[in-house]
């Protein structure tokens, strides 16, 4: 496939980098300069898609118990909870976003920047109310995802970064990142990673191939199927649904209503300022996007599907 006019139409958008593979080889390959390609960047939320992996090894394992936990098995304190409706809560609804926190994750009283500027972000977490029955809607919250990284921690008896470098990293070859950590030491779960683009889309191969790389099965096909299941829609972004840390969505470009069956499914970890891991089955396609979207005053783009799926909606029913 010619990706060449993809490079008038990112020009103007000055993104960081745009990867583009098939059949686990490099189809396309742009970055704004040299270092780009080679420094460690911020990746923002996709850090929670990153986390979901480790989260996934660590059942496969037998560390972490069954996604129907309950999570009070962790955090006691959700037991004592004068509210019983936080006893009901389960590592599923951690996953899925969906244990029923007030939450307002960008502003207002219950807030991810109010959780940073607290003591204890997990404590933070905890204290808040339910504002709906665990499992009935999702609402984002990184407040979540910190739970889930010092449950992690707490299950494998090291740090989430240290249990990455053993069971994800090592075997992808990652050796260049940073990870930042809440006041308590544990690694941020819903944020705080900063990756090379080209081991963003050694992230996205491992799940386009199921699990599996080189050989060994690093995580399940039932957890990957699991984790990139289509869970609740999303009530906090525009597009999509929520797995397990990852959103679900697809292309249908100018198909008529009848012609939904052709529409392109794919999966994506997203982080703020234009970070994206797309994994597209059925195009045997791996996308990573990477901006500075956060740092300017300009109109995002949605380059995947304005520009990208397109094209492999066209080469997936060749």
């Amino acid at each position: 496939m010619n990706w060449n006019s993809l490079d008038a139409s990112i020009a103007p958008l000055d993104l960081r980098s745009c990867l583009i593979s098939r059949h686990g080889r490099m189809e396309y390959e742009h970055y704004r300069n040299q270092r780009t390609a080679t420094d460690i960047a911020k990746i923002n939320s996709c850090t929670k898609s990153v986390l979901s992996a480790l989260i996934c090894i660590a059942m496969d394992l037998g560390l972490v118990p069954e996604a129907e936990t309950a999570a009070a098995d962790f955090f006691p304190k959700l037991a004592s909870d004068p509210d019983p409706r936080k006893r009901d809560i389960t590592l599923e609804h951690l996953l899925t976003m969906s244990a029923g926190f007030e939450w307002t994750e960008f502003g207002g009283r219950n807030s991810f920047p109010r959780m940073t500027r607290s003591p204890h972000w997990v404590d933070f977490v905890l204290e808040q109310p339910l504002a709906y029955a665990p499992g009935t809607r999702m609402e984002y919250n990184s407040g979540i995802s910190q739970m889930l990284s010092t449950l992690l921690t707490e299950a494998t008896g090291m740090p989430t970064a240290r249990f990455a470098e053993t069971k994800l990293f090592g075997p992808l070859g990652i050796e260049a990142y940073e990870w930042e950590t809440d006041p308590q030491g544990v690694h941020a779960g819903g944020f705080g990673l900063r990756m090379r683009p080209l081991d963003l889309l050694k992230f996205g191969q491992l799940y386009l191939q199921r699990g599996q790389w080189d050989g060994r099965q690093l995580i399940s096909p039932e957890r990957v199927e699991r984790s990139l299941r289509p869970a609740l829609p999303s009530d906090s972004h525009r597009q999509g649904s929520y797995g397990w840390h990852w959103w679900s969505d697809s292309y249908a470009g100018d198909a008529a209503p009848d012609r939904a069956s052709l529409a392109l499914p794919y999966s994506f970890a997203r982080g703020y300022g234009g970070q994206y891991v797309y994994v597209v089955p059925d195009a045997e396609a791996v996308v990573v996007l990477t901006a500075d979207q956060g740092k300017k005053k300009q109109q995002p783009v949605d380059v995947f599907r304005e520009h990208i799926a397109p094209q492999l909606a066209q080469m997936s029913i060749m």
